[in-house]
């Protein structure tokens, strides 16, 4: 897969099928689309082209939503790499790109950019200046600038409407495995390892201190869950605590991972942790030592799930 960052710097002589959006999650029913698109280039002998955005149209278009993420754009790459996508475009979504009108987006990128021959598209997609752009536009379009346009039903996306938004709500909610079933793989957090107060080491559970450096990247409720990473080559399972670290008066949130059987020093290393299961909420404890025997219990549970699910 050839990746562009701008849509300027991608031309194409060959016939182009394209699919557009921003995929956040890029979850089952999001490669409905993508397979079908790869698909359907290769019997015709065209280039499969994705088209997304950075960022997200809503931090642009509605700043005071404040949207947070399921996936950084590093990770949004790596999930479509696995795919086999010819070429990924991804291009700066601004206030101007915005107000192109549903037209000139189809005339100007579609047609003179990207050569296209077939557009495939979900269900509900939308486009142009205030989303006028809609399934039978392009159809329109198509008729006069001689390309195809394919909408994926929605009963073929799934018997249920699978959403990035609803995924959104589950993994803020804590409900992770049901969001992990919606993905089609386990919700990941990306981020560096940083130095703690080591406070985890003193009571028998060492832990990794994860910084995310993405302030737009969805983190789930405050709590603890069961995890896993793939740390030279391999997997190794653990448990991971967000939150505020009340037994010991903490102040900011941290994300703090403490690994089963492991302890390799990992500061400055740039890690991924797989989310599995929400375990329990964060609670403030009487003393350490209760801290200490409830952490022994979450390990106890989080074992007995790997053992039994994994």
């Amino acid at each position: 897969m050839k990746i562009y960052t701008n849509l300027h710097n991608y031309t194409s002589k060959n016939k182009t099928f394209v699919t557009i959006g921003t995929f956040d999650g890029v979850h089952i029913g999001h490669k409905k689309v993508i397979k079908d698109l790869i698909n359907s280039a290769k019997k015709n002998g065209a280039t499969s082209v994705l088209l997304t955005f950075f960022p997200h149209p809503r931090m642009v278009l509605q700043k005071e939503t404040n949207i947070k993420l399921i996936n950084t754009i590093e990770e949004r790459i790596q999930l479509l790499e696995k795919l086999g996508l010819d070429i990924l475009v991804i291009h700066e979504f601004n206030e101007k790109f915005a107000k192109q009108s549903a037209l000139d987006f189809v005339k100007n990128v579609l047609v003179n950019k990207l050569n296209i021959g077939k557009l495939v598209i979900g269900y509900d997609h939308h486009f142009g200046n205030n989303r006028e752009g809609n399934f039978k536009q392009l159809v329109e379009y198509g008729k006069i600038y001689n390309f195809d346009v394919k909408a994926i039903p929605r009963q073929d996306i799934s018997n249920i409407a699978i959403s990035s938004t609803k995924i959104r709500k589950a993994i803020e909610r804590g409900q992770i495995i049901e969001a992990n079933q919606n993905l089609g793989y386990p919700f990941m957090i990306s981020g560096n390892i940083v130095k703690g107060k080591n406070l985890g080491e003193k009571i028998g559970f060492p832990t990794a201190n994860l910084h995310v450096n993405e302030m737009y990247k969805l983190l789930p409720k405050t709590g603890a869950y069961i995890v896993t990473s793939e740390i030279k080559n391999k997997q190794i399972f653990g448990m991971m605590n967000i939150g505020f670290r009340p037994t010991v008066s903490g102040k900011n949130q941290t994300i703090e991972i403490h690994f089963f059987d492991f302890n390799q020093n990992l500061y400055n290393e740039t890690i991924q942790v797989d989310v599995l299961k929400f375990l329990r909420e964060e609670q403030k404890f009487e003393s350490i030592e209760d801290l200490k025997n409830q952490l022994k219990k979450d390990k106890e549970n989080s074992i007995k799930f790997i053992q039994n699910h994994l």
